[in-house]
């Protein structure tokens, strides 16, 4: 199948075109509205498929709506009608289409031109009115206050919010792209009109809130919520604006004659990650919790984890290599430590399951062994 898009060089048209090559699809050629209308032409003459994304929505002279969007999606249309074949064709509008602002205008009318050869050719036409679409590579101080927002914040610049409280619907570019490449498997015939899903209801306020949370993470070692819905979209196009320099940061190390301990990441809700090293023969440790638990995991060495109930005095011991993956979690109520016992230094990952809290540690000293 080949396959042509109009604007392949745009943020939405990069997308698309990275995620059509992992679809499989091979043959695709960017095209751009500055091509030569002969140049259309040849391109479309064996097209199996059209997306047609180019257009202008920033432009200097008003003007250049009507050429940009109208004129050059009836030359489009134009073009893939002199094929003598229905060429499947999708459009991307906006939902300014509905208005009477001159790129409003100019929307519209490019509508009206794909629902022309729809009907003059019976293809399979869809129509994709987009809200605020957001994802890597939208060009900053452009179209998108998301895009101009993480590249300032990532750079520890000021942003700019008139009214806070302003509403904001959101589009994420990785669910666009994956409506639009659905359409290049799916059958019908004639115009039909599209959307994508989830579309996110927010405020320019609570992203600049949000963004600047990302932000702040890396000093307080706290991340937000990223799992999922805007939150997990929004922290993913925050990444994607970090200047190269910023692709690394340093952790605090606390050191003492014991070995070396950081917390890598603390979560709002579901605990800490840390990391901890000790020389051999070195052990750390001698506590037990009420309620924090932990899970450790031996990277590197070998070590005893020692455990003892601080009730019975029941006593218990594992020994783990870094070979083996293999997890061992404390148990309220239970002493424990962990010894090199190796001739190498220990590397030993550790999550619990809350954030250290220096007024309420649950953290009390107690030995293992006598």
């Amino acid at each position: 199948m080949r396959i042509v898009v109009t604007g392949g060089a745009g943020f939405l048209g990069r997308n698309l075109r990275l995620r059509l090559a992992e679809l499989g699809h091979t043959n695709v050629q960017s095209i751009d509205r500055e091509s030569p209308a002969a140049a259309l032409a040849s391109i479309v003459a064996d097209a199996d498929f059209v997306f047609h994304l180019a257009g202008v929505n920033r432009p200097d002279d008003p003007s250049e709506f009507d050429a940009g969007n109208r004129a050059y999606t009836e030359a489009l249309c134009d073009a893939l009608a002199a094929t003598g074949r229905a060429v499947p064709l999708v459009l991307t509008s906006s939902t300014q289409a509905t208005l009477d602002n001159p790129y409003g205008v100019s929307k519209r009318a490019a509508e009206a031109a794909v629902a022309q050869y729809a009907a003059a050719t019976g293809a399979a036409v869809w129509q994709f009115r987009l809200t605020n679409v957001f994802g890597k590579w939208a060009r900053p101080n452009y179209n998108s206050a998301v895009a101009t927002f993480c590249h300032n914040i990532a750079r520890g610049l000021p942003i700019t919010i008139n009214n806070p409280a302003a509403p904001l619907r959101l589009i994420y570019v990785d669910d666009v792209v994956d409506a639009l490449a659905a359409r290049v498997d799916a059958t019908g015939a004639g115009l039909q009109d599209a959307d994508v899903r989830p579309v996110y209801e927010t405020t320019v306020g609570a992203v600049a809130e949000m963004l600047r949370a990302f932000a702040e993470s890396r000093a307080t070692g706290i991340i937000p919520r990223v799992g999922n819905g805007l939150e997990r979209a929004l922290y993913a196009t925050y990444v994607s604006y970090l200047p190269t320099d910023a692709f690394a940061y340093s952790l605090r190390r606390h050191v003492d004659p014991r070995g070396v301990f950081a917390e890598m990441l603390k979560t709002t809700d579901s605990g800490q990650f840390s990391f901890f090293t000790a020389a051999p023969g070195v052990t750390r440790g001698r506590h037990y919790h009420h309620t924090k638990t932990e899970k450790f995991l031996v990277l590197h060495g070998r070590a005893r984890f020692g455990f003892r109930n601080v009730d019975t005095n029941e006593r218990h011991a594992i020994e783990v290599s870094g070979t083996e993956s293999r997890v061992v979690e404390t148990v309220p109520g239970w002493a424990h430590d962990v010894t090199n016992i190796g001739d190498e230094e220990l590397i030993c990952m550790l999550w619990a399951n809350e954030i250290f809290d220096p007024a309420a540690p649950d953290t009390f000293a107690a030995p293992v062994t006598d």
